[in-house]
């Protein structure tokens, strides 16, 4: 049986260098003392490009892995909440986590700890029972609940304390442990646009470039646009238009720091000048360009540009 496994997975002796179909796939367990995060866990994680399952009974994390990659859905990341409410289902957890280390994936798993009085205050202020309370005291749920999941906080990989975080703390802290820290955690979007066209409503900072010489006026460059070579150099060649830069990255810099501390992690910066074709585009492909020498992930569009050609 194991043989022919193998040879489905294209592992076997007929093909040595065949890619497992599970190479590079990372699962996550998230679980932990309800009251603790772990819905907005699941959703800060969601953010971060994985897809999330809640209330999954482990045995069903190997059907789930096996779906996902035979479908090559793009996913490669699986998160799954599993906690007390499938209790019934802990003791298959150790063998199914062994069967996804013998496919070679990286699976890790995030338990979420709270203090007892901070649990108490918590679901108080929800007015719910607790899962495992069944007609006792509160206490003695979150108690019981302890008790059962001891033994996966030892396993965990990552074990956060929420007692004395927010939401947006808990969100800093899981970007911290699953995808670094600072600035680089924040994505960025850069798009031109033209003011006589409307000022955009969904960027977070925009800029007016109109005080830059217009290439429009420029025959020669009048049919081109700001990703065409002349028309970037006549745009970048002007002394204010460094000036600018130098003075707009530093500010961007700025924000973007605090923008990572405060669980804020998608950026958008217009730029805009009168027809959105020449001096915006120019200017949001050299902002674009400094940004990523500070390892930060950019994108960047052009509005009017992108209008034309639909």
């Amino acid at each position: 049986m194991q043989s022919a496994r193998n040879e489905q997975r294209g592992t076997g002796p007929e093909s040595p260098h065949a890619a497992s179909p599970t190479e590079g796939f990372e699962v996550l367990l998230i679980t932990g003392m309800s009251g603790a995060g772990r819905s907005h866990a699941a959703h800060s994680i969601e953010d971060m490009g994985w897809y999330v399952v809640d209330n999954m009974p482990p045995k069903l994390l190997e059907p789930m892995v096996d779906m996902m990659t035979a479908s090559k859905s793009g996913f490669h990341k699986l998160a799954a909440v599993i906690d007390v409410r499938s209790r019934d289902y802990f003791m298959d957890l150790s063998s199914v986590l062994s069967h996804l280390d013998d496919l070679g994936l990286k699976t890790r798993i995030l338990f979420l700890d709270a203090d007892d009085n901070v649990l108490v205050k918590r679901f108080e202020s929800v007015r719910r029972p607790h899962p495992l309370q069944q007609g006792n005291r509160l206490i003695d749920g979150i108690h019981e609940e302890r008790r059962l999941l001891e033994n996966l906080e030892e396993r965990a990989d990552i074990v956060i304390n929420t007692s004395k975080l927010s939401i947006h703390q808990l969100s800093t802290k899981l970007y911290e442990a699953l995808t670094g820290n600072g600035p680089t955690t924040v994505s960025v979007h850069i798009f031109s646009f033209g003011f006589k066209y409307g000022i955009p409503i969904d960027a977070d900072f925009v800029a007016d470039v109109r005080f830059l010489p217009n290439p429009y006026w420029v025959p020669q460059l009048r049919e081109l646009n700001g990703h065409d070579a002349p028309v970037s150099e006549y745009v970048l060649s002007n002394g204010k238009a460094t000036q600018f830069l130098d003075a707009y990255e530093k500010a961007i810099e700025i924000a973007i720091q605090g923008y990572a501390q405060e669980d804020k992690h998608y950026v958008t910066i217009a730029i805009g000048c009168t027809g959105g074709q020449h001096r915006s585009v120019a200017m949001s492909e050299a902002l674009a360009s400094r940004l990523r020498s500070h390892g930060l992930s950019v994108s960047v569009s052009a509005r009017e540009l992108d209008r034309k050609t639909q």
